[in-house]
């Protein structure tokens, strides 16, 4: 099992099992060691560790290997994440982290023999709930860190929590916590969640995971508090503990205009951010991008482990077409065939690959792109997404509005938060059946990308989302952005807590 080097105040990190969730961690330990000087242990899987030392060349970030086998849990061998593992079996690696905790609770102690004191806090996803109960037994506190923002996050833990879908006839309901103008609707709902009932293995572990996650002493959110100052009014309402807004958790060169600059190699943006094989060269990813004209170019991703229907894909293409804008799509197979297998040209239009190519009008890029590299290059005028928390704040901070289109997890509260309350994305349709034809498509692409209208209005309140997320990590003089403040009193409260502890125990020998 590894471990860190002995350091006097260290704090344990436990992200949950998926890239989405990964990088965030590996971010925040960057910024909390930054800020503190504090050392950072992520405690994970033997494969994800691997996954994070490539990610980063920071080596104030230590990494330890927490015993697990996917075969004990009936899942393929080395399936240590979410990324291409069928979502039928999805669920059996979430009931399969919770075997994390006697491996977690071996390392605690043997850290605590190491330094000589238990760690400042144990930050934990929110779907590791045991974390709670691990931290008290070494007398420290558990801090909670959701991946997602602040509406999603308080959505999807309402939701989850209450089933309030279940009691009644309606498609429309409203959940725990919400105003009642926020009303949410059936096709929001995962199909896992739309049919849970309490006793499904879903809700099995969903709500005693998030249920422990609300008692934990206080939260961290991925988000700015002054991009989701409602979203942050409920969250904080819901969990009634301290929640501190700690984003964006983005490479400091993302929130720079002056660093970059288009060019034929991916930029330290992405390189900072993760370690995938490309797929497509970056000089001509580059290349094809610097001869498009300005904010002309629509990007598409369905993020690293979802994807569309082949139906879906075929009229996604077809809208593509005919709407003759410029794009850069990330694909992958659809929904129902495996992710890792061969892309089929019968899934796309005869000649549609062939088309765009001879017309200079767009580029398929399979396996992976620098997502963020690409949304930060000018000619980038719009972004068709599923709204995972990562894509939305890498889309908002450089500017670029978003089309939603919402697959899984808290993705369609995410949606619904940023066409109501932001007036920053339209949603084009929901989930991997929902309904969608291509002169829909070619519609909502014109609406988003063009710069009068209602598109250019997009664009102002994209702009503006821009300048709060970049001013919150700003200090200028004695002015700190918010969500520096925000880490410092975070730190404050866990420092507080530590001596609040050491008092009680020396009270408690004299």
């Amino acid at each position: 099992m590894g471990s860190s080097q002995p350091h006097h105040d260290y704090i344990v990190m436990l992200p949950f099992m998926a890239h989405g969730h990964l990088i965030p961690f590996l971010a925040l330990a960057k910024q909390i060691h930054q800020r503190t000087g504090f050392a950072l242990i992520i405690a994970t899987t033997k494969r994800n560790v691997h996954y994070l030392r490539r990610s980063s060349s920071d080596s104030d970030i230590h990494f330890a290997e927490l015993p697990f086998s996917s075969s004990d849990h009936g899942l393929p061998p080395d399936t240590e994440t979410t990324e291409n593992l069928p979502l039928s079996r999805v669920v059996d690696l979430f009931h399969a982290s919770r075997s994390l905790e006697a491996p977690c609770r071996d390392f605690i102690l043997e850290s605590v023999g190491k330094h000589g004191r238990p760690p400042l806090c144990i930050v934990s996803d929110v779907f590791l709930g045991w974390a709670v109960d691990v931290a008290k037994s070494f007398d420290t506190v558990n801090v909670t860190f959701t991946t997602g923002g602040a509406y999603g996050s308080a959505a999807y833990a309402s939701v989850w929590q209450n089933l309030p879908h279940r009691k009644t006839e309606s498609d429309e309901f409203e959940a725990p916590g919400f105003p009642k103008r926020c009303r949410f609707h059936r096709s929001q709902l995962h199909p896992y969640l739309r049919a849970a009932d309490g006793s499904d293995p879903w809700s099995r572990f969903f709500q005693p995971q998030i249920s422990l996650s609300l008692k934990s002493h206080s939260w961290l959110c991925y988000t700015v508090e002054e991009i989701e100052p409602f979203g942050i009014e409920i969250l904080r309402g819901l969990i009634k503990r301290p929640v501190w807004c700690v984003g964006p958790l983005l490479p400091p060169a993302a929130l720079n205009d002056s660093s970059f600059s288009p060019s034929s190699s991916v930029s330290s943006i992405s390189k900072q951010r993760v370690s995938k094989e490309l797929g497509i060269s970056a000089q001509k990813l580059f290349e094809w991008l610097d001869s498009q004209e300005p904010q002309s170019v629509l990007y598409i991703s369905f993020g690293s482990q979802n994807t569309i229907g082949a139906a879906q894909m075929m009229e996604l293409a077809i809208g593509l077409e005919k709407s003759e804008k410029p794009f850069v799509w990330v694909i992958r197979p659809p929904f129902g065939f495996d992710l890792r297998g061969e892309f089929r040209p019968e899934w796309l239009p005869e000649g549609f690959e062939e088309r765009a190519k001879a017309k200079n009008r767009g580029l398929l890029v399979r396996n992976w792109a620098p997502q963020l590299d690409i949304l930060a290059h000018g000619s980038v005028g719009g972004f068709l997404s599923h709204c995972g928390w990562n894509s939305v704040m890498e889309s908002l901070s450089q500017g670029v509005p978003i089309i939603g289109w919402p697959l899984a997890a808290e993705q369609a509260y995410n949606s619904k938060m940023l066409a109501e309350e932001k007036g920053v994305s339209v949603e084009l349709t929901r989930g991997a059946q929902g309904a969608v034809v291509g002169d829909q498509v070619k519609q909502v692409i014109e609406l988003v990308m063009d710069r009068d209208g209602e598109g250019g209005e997009m664009k102002k309140r994209a702009n503006e989302v821009k300048l709060q997320i970049r001013a919150a990590v700003k200090e200028e003089g004695e002015h700190k952005g918010s969500a520096l403040k925000a880490m410092d009193d975070f730190v404050a409260s866990i420092l507080s807590h530590r001596e609040e502890i050491i008092s009680k125990s020396e009270r408690r020998s004299a």
